[in-house]
């Protein structure tokens, strides 16, 4: 009973101190709007959706960039589904037994099982992971479609927000587990980041090396879970996905390296999130819709500027000398 007490106080003083920094960060959003007369900046909704849409910004890339390296981009649309599913179970326990449990934890835990699951199939089967993937996606899909039929109504309104993302639906209690979510990826990352670089490059080494290659995999899959269900609140179900990949491969056309490949696709998802958002309001357009447009767009002249150094390297290399001098 002490255990269990101490537990609760302890979240209870972690809530607190969330919620206080919330509410700084809103204070600092409205002095900026008065200061600079930003209307957009005087509803307390969009400051949660901007914090909420920055924390995305270095989350998704942070996980995508090890995931597109992998060839592993399509994870995020088969948790992306699966999350769906979560949510509907989420709806669908309210619905039916009056709970307050918000959509958002159930899809956390269901969008985990799944990304335990597609590792578990391809370890279990010897399976491809886009065979397991495409699997899970499926079930996941299925099983929220079936949840949502069978109460049809309040669900089939409520479950709009979270199909295509609503940044009036950004609650302080959602912003408050995004920030949850938002350290524990970047704390895990940073102390398990040259462990999965390893895996990442070479599998095969790693396992030489004595590394738990099953474990890392499972900790990644984990890990891109979390930040699909964090990015489902403002992008939607159905574009989730993009934020993992587009900005990680517009960096790819000028990095240079994994690390500035990494740093400059936060730098790129950042700038389509403060713009996507920015706007989706001023013109009343979906959120996630505008974010991944712009996002897209900042894709394409990133390849832009990619093949203009591409151009540049060539022209500067020295010119090879022929056979035929060398035998002068």
């Amino acid at each position: 009973m002490t255990g269990a007490l101490l537990v609760t106080v302890v979240l209870g003083v972690l809530y607190g101190a969330l919620d206080w920094l919330i509410d700084r960060w809103s204070d600092a959003l409205g002095w900026i709007g008065e200061t600079f007369g930003i209307g957009m900046l005087d509803y307390v909704f969009m400051h949660h959706a901007f914090l909420v849409g920055s924390l995305i910004a270095v989350m998704a890339p942070l996980i995508g960039t090890f995931l597109v390296h992998r060839q592993l981009a399509l994870i995020g649309d088969a948790l992306a589904h699966t999350a769906f599913a979560g949510v509907a179970v989420g709806l669908f326990v309210n619905a039916t037994f009056g709970t307050g449990i918000s959509p958002y934890v159930t899809a956390v835990v269901v969008a985990m099982i799944a990304s335990l699951a597609i590792e578990l199939i391809s370890e279990v089967t010897d399976a491809y992971n886009d065979v397991s993937m495409a699997i899970v996606l499926s079930t996941g899909f299925a099983l929220g479609a079936v949840l949502i039929s069978l109460n049809t109504g309040g669900l089939a309104v409520g479950i709009n927000q979270y199909l295509f993302g609503n940044l009036a639906t950004v609650s302080r209690e959602n912003a408050i587990l995004l920030v949850v979510l938002f350290v524990v990826v970047t704390l895990v990352v940073s102390l398990t980041y040259k462990q999965l670089l390893y895996v990442t490059f070479d599998e095969t080494a790693a396992r030489v090396a004595g590394l738990r290659v099953p474990w890392y995999n499972r900790v990644m899959a984990m890990l891109t879970a979390m930040v699909v269900v964090g990015a489902m609140q403002i992008m939607g179900v159905i574009l989730v996905a993009a934020m993992l990949v587009v900005p990680v491969a517009g960096a790819a056309q000028f990095a240079r390296s994994f690390r500035e490949a990494l740093l400059a696709s936060v730098v790129l998802a950042q700038i389509a999130v403060l713009v996507g958002i920015t706007l989706s309001y001023q013109y009343e357009a979906t959120a996630g819709g505008t974010i991944v447009l712009v996002a897209v767009a900042i894709y394409i002249g990133a390849v832009l500027v990619g093949k203009v150094q591409s151009n540049q390297v060539t022209a500067e290399e020295p010119r090879s000398i022929p056979d035929e001098e060398l035998a002068d």
